[in-house]
């Protein structure tokens, strides 16, 4: 087995990722394509925590258009991601995979075993795919900050950021023009100071506070987390000690 840079990581899927071409929704296709990039670096022997996002149900930010409060929405962005990690759950299952764990911040026993820290932990180090749906179970808080969080809780060694349409972390929207710029690498001193929206600010500064490497991808380049967790920097990697370094103009 090739010498990995990482064992145990926890990947952001965000609920476009469920969703294929559509901004909402479900395709059966992109499905299949995430639990076979999940599958496919479990073969190398790297543990996986996955934070499910539920942005493909609903999303808190559309509170007003529904005319209903924020903790309303953000409640029901909660059951999406819980909906979306029965889903994976599903079909990681039907590929073959028995060794997972779909775990909520919020308790649905029929349905997923409740958060403990300390169970998580002994599914991962038993070597089962662990999901984790629900966030941390509470209002006004996006899937990011549970992802770093739970990462810390789980002595992860790195968080990979799925994205879709983009290779990476831009100085400014790479759709709305030319000449947008791709860093390879930043500190989190770097995100904060430029206010680059890769996630949360609150989730910047945790994952700063415990010196946790981000690494910021495309979901769509096929094998991107078996690569990362071998030691390649696809996208764009964020750490305490890493300084700021451009590719190309876009």
């Amino acid at each position: 087995m090739s010498s990995l840079r990482y064992r145990r990581v926890v990947v952001k899927l965000s609920g476009r990722a469920f969703a294929g071409e559509a901004d909402f929704g479900l395709d059966n296709q992109a499905l299949g394509y995430v639990a076979d990039q999940l599958i496919a670096a479990r073969g190398l022997g790297i543990e996986e925590a996955v934070v499910v996002g539920g942005g493909n149900f609903f999303r808190g930010n559309v509170a007003d258009q529904w005319e209903i409060e924020r903790a309303e929405a953000d409640n029901i962005g909660m059951l999406g991601t819980v909906m979306n990690g029965i889903l994976l759950r599903g079909v990681l299952k039907h590929r073959g995979l028995e060794d997972v764990r779909l775990m909520t911040a919020l308790p649905m026993t029929s349905m997923a075993e409740p958060y403990i820290r300390l169970r998580a932990l002994a599914h991962l180090e038993r070597a089962h795919m662990v999901l984790l749906a629900a966030g941390i179970g509470q209002p006004y808080v996006t899937t990011d900050y549970p992802a770093v969080q739970r990462a810390i809780e789980l002595r992860a060694e790195a968080i990979l950021l799925a994205k879709h349409g983009t290779d990476g972390i831009y100085d400014r929207d790479p759709r709305k023009g030319p000449g947008a710029i791709r860093y390879d690498s930043l500190a989190y001193t770097d995100v904060l100071a430029r206010d680059l929206r890769v996630m949360d600010q609150a989730a910047i500064v945790l994952a700063r506070d415990h010196g946790l490497p981000l690494h910021v991808f495309d979901f769509d380049d096929p094998g991107a987390i078996s690569a990362i967790c071998l030691g390649e920097n696809r996208g764009t990697y964020i750490s305490p000690q890493t300084t700021l370094v451009t590719s190309v103009a876009a």
